[in-house]
């Protein structure tokens, strides 16, 4: 039985896979000083709350904060007895090597996300994840990861707003009503969903002219269902993107094992 981790810049994603299905799916927020036992209070709390038996055999974990790893090992290793297989590092293989520059260490969200997104759709894609910063990652048709965008993150950039400008509120996110906007939250929400919006076709219709042949377009994160409602801006929407890719690098590396 595998756990597999998702450690995002804002949140820590735990989803227990028997193998063929997500029993359950945990977050809580990343912060790099939690020890191991914190984390397995938190986790053995909700589980023994939702009545899952979990008898966790492996740990795969891609993390983009670098310094929450080494608590994660130990809580690994000294609650279930195994060492964790790491996206990044050397150890853990990848179905299919990104092509980039030189020296170049991609991100291991966007390696895991093009795993899983090549395992359920196919190459040829752009995968758009709405997280604490908006990334495209170009998935080639051998599934390679062969670059992509970086973009501030919606919430990101309503933040820094309410921060520099002092006379702006801070507001949620969600599609106004119409665009223009009548009130100073309206002006903000607006500016921001249809911001984004543009953003997104933009960066994907320049994608797919520079890559020259026809692409898919799957939106993941948080956000994606409600920026969806802009325009068809996917062609899928997938909710566990992320952990879907653990699971397909974990079952490549057990697979490599054996051969």
């Amino acid at each position: 039985m595998l756990l597999a981790i998702d450690c995002g810049n804002t949140n820590t994603v735990f989803s227990i896979w028997d193998g063929t299905s997500f029993l359950c799916t945990l977050r809580t927020s990343t912060h790099h000083a939690r020890t191991a036992d914190a984390y397995f209070t938190w986790y053995s709390t909700l589980v023994k709350h939702y009545g899952i038996k979990a008898d966790i055999t492996d740990v795969i974990i891609s993390s983009t904060v670098p310094r929450v790893v080494f608590n994660l090992r130990v809580f690994a290793d000294r609650f279930f007895g195994c060492r964790p297989l790491v996206v990044g590092k050397p150890e853990c293989l990848l179905p299919h090597a990104p092509r980039v520059d030189p020296g170049t260490q991609v991100g291991p969200d966007r390696v895991v996300n093009s795993t899983g997104a090549y395992d359920r759709h196919g190459g040829d894609l752009i995968v758009v994840d709405f997280g604490t910063a908006t990334t495209f990652d170009v998935v080639a048709h051998d599934g390679a990861y062969v670059g992509g965008a970086i973009a501030p993150g919606v919430n990101l950039s309503l933040e820094a707003l309410h921060t520099a400008a002092a006379a702006l509120p801070h507001v949620d996110v969600t599609k106004p009503p119409k665009v223009i906007g009548t009130n100073t939250v309206d002006c903000m929400q607006s500016g921001v969903f249809w911001g984004y919006v543009g953003l997104v076709h933009g960066i994907c219709d320049s994608i797919r002219a520079e890559y020259d042949r026809p692409m898919r377009i799957i939106g993941t994160g948080g956000l994606a269902p409600l920026f969806a409602q802009g325009e068809m801006l996917f062609d899928f929407i997938e909710d566990d993107l992320t952990i879907h890719g653990l699971t397909v690098i974990h079952e490549f590396n057990k697979k490599a094992e054996t051969t």
